[in-house]
């Protein structure tokens, strides 16, 4: 039988002194007949020539990095996996910059060669499989500056436009927008077509008017009062019009009250999580605080009537973001050994799932389901958002202190499943 050269993982910074026990040396690797086994859940460890059918996703912040720092044991783990070609991706709730930025700045923090963007799934990366709402025109919330307009253009959407091009086009829009006036006068756009008016702009025509077919929340929301008013505006209109008001709302016979009845657009979150590991020694309130207080004002001002498919959140822990993470990370390990794997049929058996959020990372590896019959396992660390002494709201398979020990459980778990020395 074959063997593959796992090597040794070294401590090799004080912030990892008292290490677990090492890694073995060697271990042994499976060769299986692939015939038969591509979604076989009891394919083995390790696959033909060489190949390791196990891998890991990682979350990055309160598991990598914490604010700009690196966080114990993050630089050695990734840098192990790297040597050893066991595939691995970045899959966070982050987000708000190109992938391409994003994975050139944690690469730069951990002081690491080699990431590029394939590697990375953030929160909003599986909104550029919308291909459909390419020629559309889409409201982009959230993130600094135009940020995440220049993200969705880079996913392939031609007409996205900002409540900051709004509010600097039409500043009554938002009475209370004058501390932030220099800010949006400083990238805000020319809109496409100007807004609806009664008596400035009467034509509800697509072309004559702004209309906006989708609502996309990128990235955590500087601005509350101004998104949620342009989103709730947007929800409330009559076919997506901004400035109008649809004539059904409120008709008590027609379905919900008439409201969300009129073509309005669907709005797509891309992160769920209500807290996330800042600077600050306590959790900061992360998208999923601006989605309750959106959920909560539309109850107010519609008196009750459903969102329900209007709305959608990818992000952990939703299926769809898992399924995107297991594709892309097949992809991944398709382009480290070539003609060699199969690619989307050939089979992982485990993902091992490091996270530090039970509510997002636990869960969605708890829940997921892999349409390739792959296992995800779960491990919780302690650098991050859950607090060690609390129950987690979602139970791991596993807690280990930081990544590096996370990486040392997972590469003896696989072992005990199948490999041997």
């Amino acid at each position: 039988m074959a063997r593959r050269n796992y090597g040794v993982l070294v401590v090799s910074d004080p912030a990892e002194a008292n290490p677990s026990p090492k890694l073995p040396s060697t271990f042994c690797h499976f060769r299986a007949d692939l015939d038969g086994i591509h979604h076989d859940k009891a394919a083995t460890s390790l696959t033909n020539s060489g190949i390791p059918n196990f891998a890991f996703a990682f979350d990055i912040d309160g598991v990598l990095l914490r604010e700009s720092a690196p966080l114990p044991g993050a630089t050695t783990a990734l840098s192990y996996l790297q040597s050893e070609k066991i595939p691995f991706i970045l899959l966070t709730n982050g987000g708000g910059r190109t992938e391409a930025a994003r994975i050139a700045d944690v690469a730069k923090k951990l002081g690491l060669s080699g990431l590029d963007e394939s590697l990375l799934v953030q929160s909003h990366t599986p909104f550029r499989e919308l291909s459909q709402l390419y020629d559309k025109t889409v409201l982009v919330v959230g993130g600094e500056r135009d940020n995440c307009q220049k993200v969705a253009e880079s996913y392939g959407f031609k007409h996205a436009v900002t409540p900051g091009d709004l509010i600097v086009a039409y500043p009554e829009i938002w009475p209370f927008n004058r501390p932030f006036q220099e800010y949006y006068k400083s990238f805000a756009r020319p809109l496409p077509t100007p807004l609806y008016s009664p008596t400035g702009n009467p034509i509800l025509e697509e072309g004559k008017s702004l209309k906006i077919d989708a609502v996309f929340v990128y990235n955590d929301p500087r601005d509350w009062g101004l998104d949620a008013s342009v989103m709730l505006d947007c929800l409330l209109s009559e076919r997506g019009f901004l400035g109008t008001v649809s004539g059904k709302n409120g008709n008590e016979k027609l379905t919900n009250r008439g409201y969300l009845q009129d073509g309005q657009p669907k709005v797509w979150f891309s992160n769920p999580d209500l807290w996330w590991a800042a600077g600050y020694h306590l959790s900061r309130l992360g998208q999923g605080g601006f989605q309750a207080a959106f959920r909560g004002l539309w109850d107010t001002v519609s008196n009750g009537a459903e969102l329900g498919a209007q709305t959608e959140t990818i992000g952990k822990p939703s299926q769809g973001t898992y399924e995107y993470a297991e594709r892309q990370l097949l992809r991944v390990r398709r382009g480290m050994f070539g003609s060699k794997v199969s690619g989307l049929r050939d089979p992982l058996k485990r993902v091992y799932m490091v996270g530090d959020n039970p509510e997002s990372d636990i869960a969605g590896a708890n829940n997921y389901r892999s349409p390739y019959s792959s296992e995800w396992r779960s491990i919780l660390v302690k650098t991050g958002v859950w607090r060690e002494g609390t129950k987690p709201t979602h139970k791991p398979y596993i807690v280990q202190n930081n990544v590096l020990d996370a990486v040392r459980w997972a590469v003896e778990d696989a072992k005990a499943n199948g490999a041997t020395l």
